[in-house]
């Protein structure tokens, strides 16, 4: 009992933020089974007093939208590319082709929180049901707090960063400072920002996995450095509970944690600058798939091409 009190008084003092804000009211159905689909948007360069909800606030690095299935029992995290070429509204309350194509990042920049949620909305046809804004400069302290991760290194580096820490290939035991320059690093592989992208895959999955792992939940002084710590690195939407979060994940474990990547077929040049193109009949077929809450059997079908 004591340590959901615990977690009700985090849960008030959590950031938050008017993220569904002005959003048009043509929105998909909510989900009739009971699963739920956070919208995660991550930077590790905005300013902690800047209004999410706003325009201009923040860049957005990272985009993953979350489903957790009515069985509790896993999660699947998609993660979009920020180059994505898609069709941004020209504001959150407007229609889905009233804007112009861009790259999905822009949507933070031009329209806030709000904009974003509308553009990921129009783009898959998935109901968000919450938002989380990660700053992932505050996950350097969440990596300490759990006694730092394991990631593996696929090739030797040097970062591009000070203090130009040099990573060797295989698995490393990483600090919170090591593994934030690790996943910035995207110059130095042919695949460029889909590595960085995957890196970060790798990162938040070993992140939960430790949480869930080590006995932090059962130790209340790792537990109490490690919620702090994710409290500070977060903003969240006006209805976000931490209690119902920390209820629904319960359960999982780094095994039921699927990472997957929005399909794309690779870049192109549209208007001199470089940006991914959407597969969209696979695309589509996946996030149908989200909606109607049947992405169990849909990964089944395509994990060997999907499963990282």
């Amino acid at each position: 009992m004591g340590i959901w009190l615990y977690v009700r008084g985090l849960d008030k003092s959590l950031r938050r933020t008017d993220a569904f804000g002005g959003i048009a009211a043509e929105r998909p159905a909510p989900s009739s089974t009971g699963a739920v689909n956070l919208l995660l948007v991550g930077s590790d360069s905005r300013d902690p007093d800047v209004q999410l909800d706003q325009a201009g606030g923040w860049r957005s690095d990272t985009l993953i939208l979350m489903h957790i299935p009515s069985s509790r029992d896993r999660a699947y995290l998609v993660s979009i590319p920020r180059d994505l070429y898609v069709p941004i509204p020209q504001s959150a309350d407007a229609a889905c082709d009233s804007g112009r194509r861009a790259k999905i990042n822009a949507a933070v920049a031009w329209g806030g929180l709000p904009l974003a949620v509308r553009t990921v909305e129009c783009f898959t046809d998935v109901r968000i049901d919450h938002v989380v804004a990660i700053d992932f400069a505050g996950f350097e302290q969440v990596t300490d707090a759990l006694g730092g991760v394991e990631l593996y290194v696929e090739r030797d580096i040097t970062s591009i960063h000070k203090p130009y820490r040099t990573f060797r290939k295989g698995m490393n035991h990483m600090n919170g400072a090591e593994a934030l320059d690790w996943v910035r690093q995207r110059k130095q592989f042919p695949d460029g920002d889909f590595a960085r992208m995957r890196h970060q895959q790798e990162f938040l999955r070993a992140l939960l996995d430790k949480a869930a792992s080590t006995g932090t939940l059962s130790n209340p002084t790792k537990l109490n450095a490690f919620l702090r710590a994710t409290a500070d690195a977060v903003t969240v939407d006006q209805g976000f509970s931490l209690m119902q979060f920390a209820l629904d994940f319960r359960k999982l474990r780094g095994e039921n944690l699927h990472f997957l990547t929005s399909p794309h077929n690779g870049t192109a040049m549209i208007n001199g600058e470089s940006v991914v193109v959407s597969d969209r009949e696979k695309a589509l077929a996946m996030y149908q798939a989200i909606a109607d809450d049947r992405m169990a059997e849909w990964f089944a079908e395509n994990r060997a091409e999907q499963d990282q």
